[in-house]
């Protein structure tokens, strides 16, 4: 047996708090009645007091329900070692979509099958199938998978011994790779196909214009890319989007397609800008803000506040452009200036694509994730959570003394990314982007040591059993207590 979190032994230590309270358990005396005391000489009082453990077996058990406790948060697994020659190869395919993974394979699966590799599937702890079984199974339905394929390759690297060959069939869509591509050892065939329903269209946003007409995003995908259009609807509808009320919520249908609908956002965008002493940048701002709203046609309402005690609660972006610190009741996201100390640079603001010259920022050591960036790769403008509301952190100003981002035309189109930066609704079901199998691959890790044993690693959680013997351990634990109690009351 294992543990993965030995850390958690430290916790030990708190063994000592039942030791504690157990040689500490002082019984008051007894009482003694006698007839008379006149006969009785006085003594000098002593006090003894004597240190004795008690309760011997409540003591044991509290002890144990600790040590239990200990050693369920270090996470016990059970590793056992499988000869790994016994095991011709691996057969990978998602649960998730296992019927149109091996229509697509079928010819090499079979004949993989027929030369002994083990069926698993690609999926957390890559559990053993049986393919046979899988295949008479004719309610096998794929469905949706939200995965991270390159993230399961990195986890299947340190199961599988790199003696064994592995063959992974999977399809190529672009939402099942996310973040770096992995460096494995394992000694992988990683084959991809594109879905059949390889296209797709779906309603990802609608709101009421200043106008109460419904402006509709419009989403359509490909294997090459995702793209929008916006129209309008009004009345009852158009030729192919159907407006109905449920629950006293407009919502969105598209016709004669199966992807479901999308509530109306009746909502009003509240966007207050807290000027201070920054009044030119304020108003810079509030031209691009303006123009971002005309733009979208969403109902707004953005205002300019030189007095923070009048701001309204709930504002759905607060631009605090203020050296003083933030005071947002109940705001959803806040954007605010970052003080510290200064620094001329020669550099640009980098953001989606866009540059615009960089003259002046704040030095920043900031961790949060980056959504703007200079020409060193610092973050301008970074993003991270905070009492329920989104903080945007600036390190520079809106000034022409600090960029050139109150001339530039890019600067509305920047806001505008910035406050519709949630990824658009639909993506991870709908999106229909594809990547090449070459650039799938993982990176093989070939300067590293290679894995001779023979025996292949196999481990099993054995959390739920610790569990199940701290809830026998606790109520023994309470019993005995109890009792113990109704002992000391009758002496």
């Amino acid at each position: 047996m294992q543990f993965l979190s030995p850390i958690w032994f430290t916790a030990l230590a708190a063994l000592s708090i039942p030791v504690i309270i157990h040689l500490w358990n002082i019984r008051p005396g007894k009482t003694l009645k006698v007839g008379s005391i006149s006969l009785i000489t006085e003594a000098s009082k002593v006090t003894r007091r004597s240190f004795k453990l008690l309760d011997i077996l409540l003591l044991i058990t509290r002890c144990l329900l600790l040590t239990l406790l200990a050693m369920f948060l270090a996470a016990p697994v059970w590793q056992r070692y499988v000869s790994a020659t016994k095991t011709k190869g691996w057969i990978l395919i998602p649960k998730e979509e296992f019927r149109g993974a091996y229509t697509r394979f079928k010819p090499q699966v079979d004949s993989l099958a027929r030369a002994g590799y083990e069926f698993h599937y690609f999926n957390k702890g890559f559990a053993k199938g049986d393919l046979k079984t899988l295949l008479l199974d004719t309610l096998t339905n794929d469905i949706v998978s939200t995965g991270n394929y390159w993230s399961l390759v990195k986890q299947l690297d340190n199961k599988v011994n790199t003696s064994i060959p592995v063959s992974l069939f999977t399809d190529n869509n672009l939402k099942h790779f996310k973040g770096a591509k992995p460096a494995v050892r394992i000694n992988l065939r990683w084959q991809s196909y594109t879905q059949a329903d390889s296209t797709a269209i779906w309603l990802s946003h609608a709101y009421f214009t200043s106008g109460n007409a419904i402006k509709v995003l419009r989403a359509n995908s490909n294997p090459r890319q995702t793209w929008y259009t916006t129209e309008t609807v009004t009345g009852d509808g158009n030729a192919d989007i159907a407006l109905g009320i449920q629950n006293g919520r407009p919502f969105l249908t598209l016709k004669n397609l199966r992807q479901g609908s999308i509530v109306v956002d009746t909502s009003v965008m509240r966007i207050a800008v807290y000027a201070d002493r920054y009044k030119t940048d304020a108003n810079y701002l509030k031209a691009a803000l303006d123009a971002v709203t005309a733009f979208t046609g969403q109902k707004s309402v953005v205002r300019v506040y030189s007095d923070a005690a009048k701001i309204p609660a709930g504002q759905t972006w607060l631009f605090w452009l203020s050296d003083r610190p933030v005071r947002s009741p109940g705001s959803k996201n806040i954007f605010m200036y970052q003080s510290g100390k200064q620094a001329a640079v020669n550099s640009w603001i980098n953001a989606d694509g866009s540059q615009v010259k960089l003259h002046k920022s704040v030095i920043s050591a900031d961790k949060n994730e980056s959504v703007w960036l200079d020409g060193f790769g610092r973050p301008i403008l970074s993003a991270g959570g905070h009492d329920q509301a989104n903080i945007y952190r600036f390190y520079s100003r809106f000034n022409p003394l600090w960029n050139d981002l109150v001339w530039s035309d890019d600067f509305p189109e920047m806001l505008l990314r910035l406050i519709w930066r949630k990824e658009p609704a639909g993506m991870e079901t709908f999106d229909k982007r594809v990547l090449k199998n070459e650039v799938i691959q993982p990176d093989l890790l070939t300067a590293a040591t290679p894995q001779t044993s023979s025996l292949a690693n196999e481990q099993t959680d054995l959390s739920k059993y610790f569990w199940l013997t701290l809830v026998v351990i606790f109520i023994a634990e309470r019993l005995l207590s109890h009792k113990t109690k109704q002992v000391q009351t009758n002496d």
